[in-house]
Order: C-alpha cells, then sequence, then structure tokens
C-alpha cells in the first residue's frame, strides 16, 4: 500500500502561524505536524509516500528530504495550478499505478489505528473507503449519509440541515477507478473540481464503505485547532529526560525534556509537557499540562504556562500568564504580561476573521502570536486576540481582536 498526502495549499485561514512557514511544518506535541501523520503510516507499514506539495515546497523538502531518516521513501509531486480537490488527487495517477492507495488531506490529525481501520475494511471487501468522525458542529464539515450496511449514499458539502453529525474525515482508500470518476468530475459551484464530488459519482456504481473513525480526530483549519490536536497528540506521551533537572523541581505525569534544556530550582511541571532542546525555564514556574515548549525558548521565573503552544526561541520571561495560546517563532513578553483566555459571562470565545465573526467553539482560548512579536511590560491580551508577526505591543497596552501584521500598539 502507498500513500498520498495533499500539502499544496498556502494555509491562509492559519494565518498569522503560517505567513513564513508551511502549515505541514507547524509544530505540535514536539514536532511538525506533517511528522506525527508519517508516523501513523510507518506504523501500519506504508513507507511509500507521495506528497503534494505547492506553497512552501522548499521548506518542506528541505526538512523531509528523501524520507530515509524517517524509514521511508518520499517522492515530492509538485501543484502548478490549484482547481480544487479532485485535481489534487488526479496527481497521483502516474504514481499509484493500478495501485489502491491512501488518500489524506495534509491538515488533519489521524491516529495509527484510524489507519489501520480503514486498511483492514479494504482488505476485507476490496471496496473502496471513505472515513467518517463524529462532531459536534456538523454545519462546518462535508458530511456523509450511509445506508444499513455503512454504505456510502450521499455527501452533503456543508449544508444548513445537515441530515448526520458524521463529518467526511479526509481519509480515502482508493482504487484506480477514482481516476476515471475525477475525469468526468465537474466543475462545482466554488469553481473547483471537488473529489467529494468524484466520490458521490462512483458511489452510483460502486460500494463505498464508510469507516468511523472512533479514535479523537481533529480537522485542523483555524490556529485555535492546533492545541486539541496537541493534546490528543501527547496523550500517550512516554517521560524522556535528556537535559538538567535541578534538585528542587517537581514533575508529575510524562514530562519530555530535551538536551541541553535545564529546569532550574522551584519549577512545578505537570505532564504531558514536552520542552524542547537548549531551553532555559524557572525557577519558580509553574507548566500545566499538553504544554509544548520549543529549542531554544526562556520560561522565567513567576511565569505560569497551561495548554499551550510555544514555538522556538520564544520568551516569556518573568510575571506572566499564558494560558490556551500558539506562539510563533522568537516571540519575546514583557514582564507582567497577561494573557486572557476566559470571558466573564463563561461564553465560547467569537473571533472576527475578514469581516465574520466566527464562533471557535471553546470556552477558553487565549492569542494567537505569530513570529516575532514583541510585547511590554504589564501589556493585557483579551480572550481569543490575534497578533500578526513583526509586531509591537507597547507597554501597558491592552490589545484585542485582529491585530494586522508589523503593528505597533501603544
Amino acid at each position: 500500500m502507498k500513500a498520498f498526502i495533499l500539502a499544496a495549499g498556502e494555509g491562509t485561514r492559519m494565518r498569522p502561524l503560517t505567513s513564513k512557514i508551511s502549515k505541514a511544518l507547524l509544530p505540535i506535541a514536539g514536532k511538525p505536524f506533517i511528522e506525527h501523520m508519517l508516523d501513523a503510516l510507518k506504523a501500519n507499514k506504508i513507507i511509500e509516500i507521495s506528497i503534494l506539495v505547492g506553497w512552501g515546497a522548499k521548506e518542506l523538502e528541505r526538512h523531509l528530504g528523501d524520507g530515509s531518516k524517517f524509514g521511508l521513501k518520499i517522492r515530492y509531486i509538485h501543484q502548478k495550478d490549484r482547481l480544487g480537490t479532485a485535481h489534487a488527487i488526479g496527481y497521483a495517477r502516474k504514481h499509484m499505478k493500478k495501485d489502491a492507495f491512501l488518500a489524506i488531506n495534509g491538515d488533519v490529525v489521524l491516529t495509527k489505528e484510524a489507519i489501520k481501520t480503514v486498511m483492514a475494511s479494504y482488505k476485507k471487501n476490496k471496496d473502496m473507503v471513505i472515513t467518517g468522525a463524529e462532531v459536534d458542529n456538523p454545519c462546518d464539515f462535508g458530511i456523509i449519509e450511509t445506508d444499513k450496511k455503512n454504505c456510502l449514499t450521499c455527501l452533503h458539502e456543508k449544508v444548513k440541515n445537515p441530515p448526520t453529525n458524521l463529518a467526511n474525515a479526509g481519509l480515502y482508500l482508493f482504487t484506480h477507478e477514482i481516476f476515471d470518476a475525477i475525469d468526468k468530475t465537474e466543475l462545482s459551484a466554488r469553481g473547483e473540481y471537488e473529489v467529494t464530488d468524484s466520490i458521490q459519482m462512483l458511489a452510483k456504481t460502486h460500494r463505498i464503505r464508510c469507516v468511523s473513525i472512533k479514535d479523537e480526530w481533529v480537522d485542523v483549519g483555524r490556529p485555535w485547532d492546533l492545541l486539541k490536536a496537541n493534546s490528543i497528540l501527547m496523550k500517550d506521551l512516554e517521560e524522556c529526560i535528556e537535559g538538567e533537572v535541578q534538585p528542587y523541581t517537581t514533575i508529575e505525569g510524562p514530562v519530555v525534556i530535551g538536551k541541553g534544556t535545564i529546569i532550574r530550582n522551584g519549577s512545578y511541571i505537570i505532564g504531558p509537557v514536552i520542552i524542547g532542546k537548549n531551553s532555559d525555564i524557572g525557577p519558580n514556574c509553574y507548566i500545566r499540562p499538553s504544554t509544548y515548549i520549543g529549542s531554544k525558548c526562556k520560561v522565567g521565573n513567576a511565569t505560569e504556562i497551561k495548554n499551550s503552544i510555544i514555538m522556538d526561541g520564544s520568551k516569556v520571561p518573568h510575571h506572566n500568564y499564558m494560558g490556551d495560546s500558539v506562539v510563533g517563532r522568537n516571540c519575546n513578553f514583557g514582564s507582567g504580561t497577561k494573557v486572557a483566555n476566559l470571558r466573564l459571562d463563561g461564553k465560547n470565545i467569537v473571533v472576527n476573521i475578514k469581516g465574520q465573526r466566527v464562533d471557535t467553539g471553546i470556552r477558553k482560548f487565549g492569542v494567537i502570536a505569530g513570529d516575532d512579536v514583541k510585547t511590554g511590560i504589564n501589556a493585557t491580551i483579551d480572550p481569543g486576540t490575534i497578533i500578526g508577526e513583526k509586531t509591537f505591543i507597547g507597554p501597558g497596552a491592552i490589545v484585542k481582536g485582529i491585530i494586522a501584521p508589523g503593528s505597533k500598539v501603544y
């Protein structure tokens, strides 16, 4: 079995985090997003992988190479025009020959168990497979309808009154017949060639099995989805301490500490927590579960971090609070900077994106900060704030909403 990963998009909905880096390389749970997908494939003995690339291709290719360092064989396919998902999967035609293959959206979190279940279904029935995941907000997803034998009957693309809550999970097992359907697929109302239309066409003449993913699943479409993905991928974390832990440090639960990192006296860490290489942690800081701190980072005295992702080179030095947040690379939060993560009325955090109010679906959500964001002392950041890259928030400033890249707020 071979795999085909769609990773050519610009990740515009993930801005500002993807202003300089491919979405596939955003770090969660200790390593770039795409590496977790590669691990799940390798665990199922799938080592021949084609990756469809576009924006950010050079950086992605440089990081993954030919796959040999991961025990894989990776081929890159460059997509010149982005005309929809059917057009994208069509690029796999000459590389998959007559083989059945897995096609995976590059922005979903999948476990090795999910892939195993899909492969087992094909081995048993020899039918193509589409996967579904039950969601609380089906209006935001493509929705699957099946018959009593769990065969696909209809695919709905983000309808107001979805007939089920089974979302299209973005993992497929196709036979070569998918390419014949793609050839016959017409432009959708959105002006794209949609693979869901191709699948719908095939369902009229072929059995397409629907496998429900029982494990937790995340479609990482918005920056705050990284936090849920980070939490899921850290659930089975195994402790590994390679750095220095000073004697008056308290560690509870599984924690990973990279080489060259020092955990200073008085630090209190509750796992699962991952800290990269050559970071300086403490003294007297509090790091709570589901936190990932990258390499060459600083977390200082009287700072508390909870359920957050702090990327390489960023500093949260002293007297700061950071909760339910994602911070880009090389940021610096001045002493006393506070990130609020909960509305006083306890309702879901709503974010304004491109003039539209978007319900994040979560009650606790702090800040999304792009690369090279700086804050002065005693700055305050309201829940759900998104700060563009290279922004400076002055001493004592209060910010909320969307802050454009390169802004200066006093």
